[in-house]
């Protein structure tokens, strides 16, 4: 049994307003996607799969020398999350056995702690189904309707979801097979009426979606540094 990352990164990442991609933004003088594959390529990882829109021209672009023989690009990347990472794992299954562990990163979530993915791995490799980083919530939740509160939900059973998300590979090939809109990994092997491991990651990985979480990225890596 072998463990392979896979990083979907052909999305263009609108809602940060940058004139490319979200994954190529610069953090401490790299991309934003190098520090993504960083994370997740260690010693026991055989290899990282990253999923390209088809026309990516900027990925060539960068040096990736510090994983040789490690990173594997794919350029079959979908127009959303799920068709990017079924994608990637059709072309992927060439060299991956379905009883091997896939662990599904953002690409956007650059600043994932090596104890992070440690734990994740620790205690989800004897686990049956599968799971997943997440946090639970520590802020009052509300429900909404037209810009007004409808109600307060209990946040006592609420977790936020991270990724990486650790399934294996024959698994989550059926399940996003059968959900064709999921969100992430997770609901798509819900949908099989399985029940993933959750995990408690840290605020340190967070996900880069809105300018001001550039900043805060860059921090917390000049900080490592």
């Amino acid at each position: 049994m072998s463990v392979y990352a896979l990083i979907p990164a052909a999305g263009s990442g609108t809602r940060l307003a940058a004139d490319s991609p979200k994954q190529y933004a610069l953090l401490a003088g790299r991309p934003m996607l190098w520090h993504a594959v960083r994370a997740v390529c260690l010693p026991q990882v055989e290899s990282v799969f990253v999923v390209l829109a088809p026309g990516d021209s900027a990925f060539a672009a960068h040096d990736w020398s510090a994983f040789a023989g490690k990173l594997e690009p794919l350029y079959c990347g979908g127009e959303t999350r799920r068709d990017s990472v079924y994608n990637g794992l059709v072309a992927a299954m060439a060299a991956v056995e379905a009883d091997d562990w896939i662990l599904v990163h953002d690409a956007a979530r650059p600043c994932l702690p090596r104890k992070d993915l440690d734990t994740l791995m620790r205690e989800t490799q004897n686990d049956a189904v599968g799971g997943i980083l997440a946090l639970p919530i520590a802020e009052t939740v509300k429900r909404a309707a037209e810009g007004r509160i409808q109600s307060t939900e209990d946040r006592s059973r609420l977790w936020l979801a991270q990724t990486p998300q650790m399934f294996r590979a024959g698994l989550l090939m059926q399940a996003l097979q059968r959900a064709s809109q999921v969100t992430d990994e997770a609901a798509a092997v819900e949908q099989l009426g399985l029940s993933p491991r959750l995990v408690a990651g840290s605020r340190e990985n967070l996900k880069v979606t809105w300018p001001e979480d550039l900043a805060i990225a860059e921090s917390i890596l000049k900080g490592r540094a």
